[in-house]
């Protein structure tokens, strides 16, 4: 019989953890996949980029130009399937491959404007899609996620 922390039970706990964490750990889990799995779905109907390809464009558009190994480090994949996808998006003419500023070795990526388009579209989406839902929750329950957000930010980028 699997155990509960395979079956991904809110009693499940890991050694040396309290019962109120580890509740919080899978309520946290299971919300924050959920509101994912619902954003994407709020995809612009145009965008049949893959998530991993949106992904890179995402960091491109925030970040600036970067190398294929930092977009690799940033996304949490092996340096050759990041290759694939900046090949695929080169092809597509949403993101450029162009000399590095301070070392011939290396390229740097840089997203087209076409590139921003694309971004823009997908995040006016779901940002209009996610607002509708905010306005349906009272001032402090928008307050609280206000607060939390910085919070999840750093856990995501945390190793």
């Amino acid at each position: 019989m699997p155990t509960l922390e395979k079956r991904g039970h809110p009693r499940a706990r890991r050694a040396g953890q309290s019962d109120s964490v580890a509740t919080v750990a899978t309520e946290l889990r299971f919300a924050v996949m959920r509101l994912r799995r619902r954003l994407a779905r709020e995809r612009h109907p145009d965008n049949d980029l893959s998530v991993s390809s949106m992904a890179v464009l995402y960091a491109l558009n925030r970040y600036g130009d970067l190398t294929v190994g930092a977009l690799a480090a940033r996304e949490q994949v092996q340096p050759p399937s990041m290759t694939r996808t900046v090949t695929a998006l080169v092809d597509a003419g949403l993101v450029e491959r162009c000399a590095h500023p301070s070392d011939g070795r290396q390229v740097v990526v840089r997203v087209t404007d076409e590139g921003r388009a694309v971004v823009g579209a997908d995040l006016t989406r779901r940002d209009r899609w996610l607002s509708r839902r905010l306005e349906e929750l009272s001032a402090e329950e928008r307050d609280v996620l206000r607060r939390a957000a910085p919070i999840l930010q750093r856990l995501a980028e945390a190793d």
